[in-house]
C-alpha cells in the first residue's frame, strides 16, 4: 500500500476517528475524499492514504489537513485532537500564520520563528491579544507559549521571598486581572509560609523547609492553578 506521508515534516495532532465519522456522515468513500483533495486543492493523495489517516497509521501535514477540512465541510479544528502548541491552536482556528501575526501586531517572520521554536517572545499587549484571538484561557496560553517552566521559577521565588515583587513579571506571562493575580500570589505565599512554620515547629532544621517544602515547591504550578481556579 502506498501511503502519501512525509514522516520528517511536523504534523498536527490528527483526530482519525473524527475524520472517518465526518466522511461517513457525508456519504463519501475514501476515493471521493481523494478526488476532492486533488480536484479542489491540487494534492496527489490516493485513497490508500485517506484510509491510513483514518486508521491512525499516518497523519496529514498542515496543508493536507486544511484541504481535508475543506473537502469534509468542517473546520480544521474539527479534525484535531486536543491542541497544545501555539501552532496547533492556530491551525484549529483555520488561521494562516501571517494573519495571526498581523492581528497580534508582530512581524510575520518573527512570529514564524516563535512558532517554530515553541517559545513566545511577544510583549504583554501582544500576549493578551494572542489569547483573545485564539480564545485561550491563561493555562492554555501558558502551555501553548512554552512558558510553564518560567512560571514555576517565578512562583517559587514569590512564595519563598516577597510575593509583591513578582506581580508584574507574572502579569506579563498571564492575561489575568491584576487584582486576582495579586490575591492568588498572596494566598500562595501564605500557604507555603504556613507550611514552613509548621515544619519548623516539628523540629525540622532543613534549610529549604525539609521534604514538605520541597514537595510544595515541586508542585507550585498545580497549587497556583488550583487557587486561581482557571
Amino acid at each position: 500500500m502506498r501511503v502519501h506521508q512525509r514522516p520528517t515534516a511536523p504534523t498536527p495532532p490528527f483526530n482519525a476517528l473524527a475524520a472517518r465519522r465526518l466522511r461517513e456522515g457525508l456519504g463519501m468513500a475514501p476515493g471521493h475524499v481523494a478526488y476532492g483533495l486533488r480536484a479542489q486543492y491540487g494534492l496527489d493523495v490516493p485513497p490508500e492514504t485517506v484510509i491510513a489517516w483514518e486508521r491512525g497509521v499516518a497523519r496529514p501535514d498542515a496543508r493536507e489537513l486544511t484541504a481535508l477540512a475543506g473537502v469534509l465541510w468542517c473546520a480544521p479544528g474539527d479534525l484535531l485532537a486536543a491542541a497544545t502548541t501555539l501552532r496547533e491552536h492556530r491551525m484549529a482556528r483555520g488561521m494562516a500564520p501571517e494573519d495571526l501575526a498581523r492581528r497580534v501586531g508582530l512581524d510575520p517572520k518573527a512570529y514564524a520563528r516563535m512558532e517554530e521554536s515553541g517559545r513566545w517572545r511577544g510583549n504583554e499587549r501582544q500576549t493578551a491579544e494572542l489569547a483573545r484571538v485564539l480564545g485561550l484561557g491563561p493555562r492554555e496560553l501558558l502551555n501553548a507559549t512554552g512558558r510553564d517552566d518560567e512560571l514555576a521559577e517565578l512562583l517559587r521565588d514569590a512564595v519563598t521571598t516577597r510575593w509583591q515583587a513578582y506581580v508584574r513579571p507574572a502579569a506579563k506571562l498571564l492575561p489575568m486581572r491584576r487584582e486576582h493575580l495579586e490575591d492568588v500570589l498572596q494566598r500562595l505565599h501564605s500557604d507555603y509560609q504556613a507550611r514552613m512554620v509548621a515544619t519548623y515547629s516539628w523540629g525540622d532544621s532543613g534549610g529549604s523547609g525539609g521534604e514538605a517544602g520541597r514537595e510544595y515547591l515541586d508542585r507550585i504550578v498545580d497549587h497556583f492553578w488550583s487557587m486561581a481556579r482557571l
